[in-house]
């Protein structure tokens, strides 16, 4: 531009706009910043313990989970009434920190079936898990075989049927 198209050209005042007018330089609008870091998240140990034991009850080669004792007491608290539905969190143990987790479990796999196998493949369906549904790093999923469910033996917890 010329000097003299500069000088045909009517001046206005500038108008400020309302919002910044209450705007303070370096503060974004309706408290700004990234919605994730405005508050903490906890996730109870409880939680992560019901996701992972629902994990490794899908693996195929998993009778059951947690030690004789407490599928023992399960089952009778499982027949009072009142008593609740089978435990989600039966067999799982788990330390939660504000971005890691560790677990352990005890689960009984069926007879024939290679525990080795099993134990991979509940490991890596309890990471998924877990990982995709808390955000939370898994650090380690330790996995004790407490029992092997043999075909002749009866369940501890009898299914209910309907006659």
């Amino acid at each position: 531009m010329s000097d003299t198209t500069q000088r045909k050209r009517p001046e206005t005042p500038e108008v400020e706009q309302p919002d910044q007018q209450l705007r303070k330089p370096g503060v974004t609008k309706r408290g700004g910043g990234d919605p994730a870091g405005r508050g903490r998240t906890t996730i109870a140990d409880g939680v992560v313990e019901k996701i992972a034991g629902l994990a490794a009850r899908d693996v195929l080669g998993v009778h059951a989970m947690g030690s004789g004792i407490s599928r023992t007491f399960g089952a009778v608290r499982d027949r009072v009434p009142g008593g609740g539905s089978k435990s989600a969190t039966r067999g799982v143990k788990a330390e939660v920190g504000e971005v890691q987790t560790a677990l352990d479990l005890e689960i009984v796999v069926d007879y024939g079936v290679s525990i080795a196998d099993v134990a991979r493949d509940v490991r890596e369906n309890v990471i998924a898990a877990v990982e995709r549904m808390t955000g939370l790093e898994v650090v380690e999923v330790n996995i004790a075989v407490s029992d092997v469910k043999l075909p002749e033996e009866e369940d501890e917890e009898p299914e209910t049927r309907l006659q």
